[in-house]
């Protein structure tokens, strides 16, 4: 009980820093906004081609925009606790009685509120260039979305911890990001690539997140791909939370 509410303490906090200044919500938009105007309308034509999915191309790229948003926007919270410890803020909250496992969730709690501000965000300008899928499809796959910000920010908080630095932390998220984003299948599904390529993408478990979340998308709810796709999320988290809840805890802050 102590733990939760330490950690409803540390969210409302961090929820405070954040409506302080929310344009950076929109600027964290500004990347997936891009690709949605930008590279959208290049795949009505690819939507034809053999491998693509079956469906709308907007159906098919948004649910991966959703997971480019997840990784890029919580995988880079990691910069702030950096400040923080170079502020002493972190070393000021060493010393109270907080939870160690609640100045990690109560900051990835913060960024979850944020993630699913952003994607509801992403699905409306989505609808506005042409994006038709069903309400359900789109409620099932924005519960992917709090996992994904569980994971990331998770383990964007970790590094920070571990590196301490901005010069090692940067090159490190991105250095992991980008492979994963490439071998997912976000902005092309992996239907489309060479063999090898597509065996290789399977050991990325972002690959069935995405494939999972077109499938509700398409309207195809109870299949395998759903099931594995919201596995793999749901372990995602769980590891992740997991490693980070220890990292603070060796750590001591």
């Amino acid at each position: 009980m102590q733990t939760l509410y330490d950690t409803l303490l540390i969210f409302r906090y961090q929820m405070r820093l954040s409506l302080r200044n929310p344009v950076w919500v929109v600027i964290g938009l500004s990347s997936p906004l891009l690709y949605l105007a930008l590279f959208g309308p290049l795949l009505t034509g690819v939507a034809r081609s053999p491998g693509f999915p079956a469906g709308d191309a907007w159906q098919v790229f948004v649910p991966g925009l959703i997971v480019q948003l997840a990784m890029f926007g919580s995988g880079f919270v990691g910069f702030a606790i950096i400040a923080e410890l170079r502020m002493g803020v972190i070393e000021r909250m060493r010393v109270t009685p907080v939870s160690r496992m609640a100045l990690l969730l109560g900051r990835v709690m913060r960024d979850v509120v944020v993630l699913l501000v952003q994607s509801v965000l992403l699905i409306l300008a989505a609808i506005a260039f042409g994006l038709r899928a069903p309400w359900l499809g789109v409620l099932l796959g924005l519960c992917f979305v709090p996992l994904l910000a569980l994971s990331m920010a998770s383990l964007s908080y970790t590094a920070g911890l571990l590196t301490r630095d901005e010069d090692a932390f940067a090159p490190l998220v991105s250095m992991v990001s980008v492979p994963l984003m490439l071998l997912s299948g976000i902005l092309l599904p992996m239907s489309l690539a060479p063999e090898w390529l597509y065996i290789l993408a399977h050991a990325n478990p972002f690959l069935y997140i995405v494939e999972a979340m077109r499938s509700v998308f398409l309207g195809e709810y109870v299949t395998w791909t759903v099931f594995a796709g919201a596995a793999a999320a749901v372990l995602l988290a769980v590891l992740s939370v997991a490693f980070g809840t220890r990292t603070f805890r060796r750590q001591n802050m």
